[in-house]
């Protein structure tokens, strides 16, 4: 179960359906991944996402998404998972893509983190982003990675 917390009431104004968004992509890793149990989601502001970014990473800025997995539970509480609006609102402007298909991208990216994924080397960022292409697509969400028209690489 994905339990998600407002605590920036911008979330909800620019993205009114941003509690239903991130509940669904939550809850589409753990059916991927066939995990019970659940995690929260914090919508918040930067400030709150600088501020946990600064305590437990120790980098005095604010990001998009912050993943804190939990201790092994009886309850199966996966951990919880911190999102900045002014961030996400500005990188999906940048990314030329709604703020909900990036909110349900930066769910999907911190409950896989939650359950273990990481991207540290290039192999696994590679399982990792084709968890998550798997898992957008399947809610109808654009592949995060594809390239956009105007890119260079």
């Amino acid at each position: 179960m994905i339990e998600v917390e407002i605590e920036d009431a911008a979330w909800t104004s620019a993205e009114p359906d941003a509690e239903a968004l991130a509940r669904a992509a939550g809850q589409a890793v753990l059916r991927h991944e066939n995990q019970a149990g659940g995690a929260i989601v914090l919508l918040t502001d930067d400030d709150a996402v600088r501020d946990l970014n600064a305590r437990f990473r120790g980098q005095d800025k604010p990001t998009n998404v912050l993943s804190f997995p939990a201790a092994a539970n009886q309850e199966h509480h996966l951990g919880d998972v911190a999102l900045a609006y002014g961030v996400c609102a500005r990188e999906a402007v940048e990314q030329g893509k709604t703020l909900g298909q990036h909110l349900q991208h930066l769910v999907a990216h911190g409950v896989l983190h939650l359950l273990g994924y990481d991207h540290m080397s290039d192999p696994e960022a590679q399982e990792m982003e084709g968890l998550e292409r798997v898992v957008l697509a399947g809610l109808g969400v654009p592949d995060p990675y594809a390239p956009r028209e105007g890119d260079h690489g």
